[in-house]
Parts: C-alpha cells; sequence; structure tokens
C-alpha cells in the first residue's frame, strides 16, 4: 500500500536511527517500528492495586455530597462578604 505519512519529530528520530543502525531504507526501518510497536501491545499484563484500610470515617461519607454543598456555599457567603 502506497500513503503520506507525518511523522512527529520523535517518531521520525526512531525511524532515522533505525535506518542508520540496521542500513535500511526509510520503508523498511517505517514498517519496522510498526511491527515492533504493535507487537509489544499484544502482551498483556497484571496488575494490582494494593488497597489499605483508612479507618472510620471523621464524616458520615452517606451526606458527602450534601457537605460538599455547604462548603461551596460557605466559600461563595466568604467572598461575597469581601466583595470579590
Amino acid at each position: 500500500m502506497r500513503t503520506t505519512v507525518t511523522l512527529d519529530p520523535d517518531a521520525d528520530a526512531v525511524v532515522r536511527k533505525l535506518m542508520r543502525e540496521r542500513k535500511l531504507t526509510f520503508k523498511q526501518a517505517l514498517n519496522a517500528a510498526i511491527r515492533a510497536g504493535v507487537s509489544t501491545g499484544q502482551r498483556k499484563t497484571i496488575s494490582y492495586t494494593r488497597t489499605k484500610s483508612m479507618g472510620i470515617p471523621k464524616v458520615p461519607l452517606d451526606k458527602a455530597l450534601q457537605l460538599a454543598g455547604q462548603l461551596e456555599d460557605e466559600e461563595i457567603i466568604r467572598k461575597l462578604a469581601l466583595g470579590k
């Protein structure tokens, strides 16, 4: 297939480096870079996130939105009082 490709400067540097190191044409280096990038995406690594107890909440979290609203209202009142 024939197409026009616009490479970012970092991608161009990778292709040019492959060309120098392996003595490849631009086409060969670009195809090699694409194949290398695609083949690394096939590996699936499983990652785990360790959890940690944060203790008992200091405020009732079932009212978190209400608390956030109250804090926001207080901040608006404070700014109005300062004339901001």
